[in-house]
């Protein structure tokens, strides 16, 4: 085997981002580099220099390798500064990463000095059970996975519990398992397992300090009809006063106050945060959500033109924050719009530009046209055309959810049997192909 074989063998055989991910769409990278700027870089975070190797990873595949190598460096001093040693386990994934960064830049001899230091760092500190991985690496690579997509973020559960039974005084592990299998049971009809909801219970006493956890048990007890407004309340006001961060808590607490239909606090909630923060694109965010939520209740004869018009506004700012990423605020200003009394013709031209794109992925597909079929029943009449659209959701394989949507849509229809197109529809559903998503 000659030389640059072994080379490569051995960086294969690592356990770092460039051997954990193998398929990833550009947008998909995008959106994951927007869900790390909105992590935040807050130096009590203690998943920062997973946060930095991930980034520089993202950033490679993204065609900055100068930013990437900036970004995996940041890694290896944060790693080092917030365990307050130069060497140990917790930095077997981030050289491993660097090893791979060098070798794609044609810098053997920086490579295989990186592959000399993972070594070393595995004799050093082998793994408590020979046969697993260390429990520092199982944590970082769950940790990975899970922005990953629904089936990565049950694997990554399960890299958690292997590292957590390991390693039981890291509540982190067990705070971050737990909401990965909440993220993946998100969109559940029956809600969380009493099971899963014991161990939120546990993960949220273990880890007192993690508002996210605290915020995910909460909604998940409204929505089992629990009496949880006073503590939602006061989670509010601990949340506010913590770094603004997606792990704040602040979006689950939202999706309580939606699910308890107390939305007026949620938009209280939202801008008292932007009066602290007001140039914090994350908090605009989740307020431009709070304000859509309300939008969508009203009917037209009782809509408040006062709130769709914050919300326009909001989303318009969204939009502009997020330039790679805005796709799902474009559809839903083009829903507020059509709420709007002096906004139903934009509202129309905005879905057909959003039509018109041919940049789109199966799943923005899905939800495109799950919407605009919403809004042809709803704001244009038009109940032919909006099933046809409701069909081309559904007829996209590997479904998402608005696929799922619009197929419970279409099957409702038939039921009711009031229209001349059922047979149609109903041939349609009985040739849909099985879902690949499953």
């Amino acid at each position: 085997m000659s030389s640059s074989s072994r080379t490569l063998s051995k960086l294969e055989a690592l356990e770092c981002h460039f051997t954990w991910v193998k398929e990833t769409t550009r947008s998909q990278l995008l959106h994951i580099r927007v869900q790390l700027e909105d992590i935040g870089t807050d130096e009590g975070n203690f998943w920062l220099g997973s946060i930095y190797n991930l980034w520089g990873f993202v950033l490679y595949e993204l065609g900055s390798s100068k930013e990437a190598h900036q970004y995996f460096r940041k890694a290896t001093e944060t790693l080092q500064r917030l365990r307050k040693e130069d060497e140990g386990p917790w930095l077997m994934v981030n050289y491993g990463n660097l090893a791979w960064l060098h070798h794609h830049l044609g810098e053997e001899a920086k490579s295989q000095d990186y592959l000399s230091k993972v070594e070393a760092l595995k004799s050093k500190f082998p793994s408590p059970s020979q046969d697993e991985l260390h429990p520092e690496i199982y944590a970082e690579k769950a940790w990975t996975l899970m922005k990953f997509g629904k089936k990565n973020k049950l694997l990554a559960a399960d890299y958690f519990q292997r590292s957590f039974k390991m390693q039981p005084d890291m509540v982190q592990w067990q705070s971050s398992r737990v909401i990965a299998l909440a993220s993946a049971a998100k969109h559940c009809d029956t809600g969380l397992s009493d099971d899963l909801m014991q161990e939120i219970r546990t993960a949220r006493e273990q880890d007192p300090e993690n508002l996210y956890v605290a915020a995910v048990e909460l909604k998940e007890r409204g929505k089992k009809g629990e009496s949880v407004k006073n503590e939602a309340e006061t989670l509010g006001q601990k949340i506010l006063l913590q770094p603004v961060s997606s792990y704040s808590g602040l979006k689950p607490l939202l999706m309580l106050h939606r699910e308890l239909g107390s939305l007026d606090e949620a938009i209280v909630l939202t801008e008292e945060a932007l009066e602290r923060h007001p140039d914090e694109r994350y908090l605009k965010r989740c307020a431009s959500l709070c304000c859509k939520w309300k939008v969508l209740m009203f009917t037209t004869d009782r809509a408040d033109q006062r709130t769709i018009e914050r919300a326009i506004k909001l989303h318009e700012e969204v939009i502009d924050l997020y330039p790679d990423t805005s796709f799902v605020k474009r559809v839903d200003l083009a829903y507020v719009q059509a709420k709007s009394s002096h906004g139903r013709e934009i509202a129309y031209q905005m879905f057909q530009d959003l039509l018109a794109r041919r940049d789109l992925d199966s799943e923005d597909k899905q939800l495109l046209y799950y919407n605009y079929a919403r809004y042809l029943y709803f704001h244009r009449q038009d109940s032919n055309e909006s099933i046809r659209y409701h069909m081309k959701s559904a007829e996209i394989q590997e479904r998402s959810l608005y696929g799922k949507l619009s197929i419970k849509v279409l099957q409702k229809i038939c039921d009711r049997g009031r229209i001349r197109m059922c047979p149609e529809i109903r041939k349609f559903l009985e040739n849909l192909p099985e879902d690949d998503s499953e």
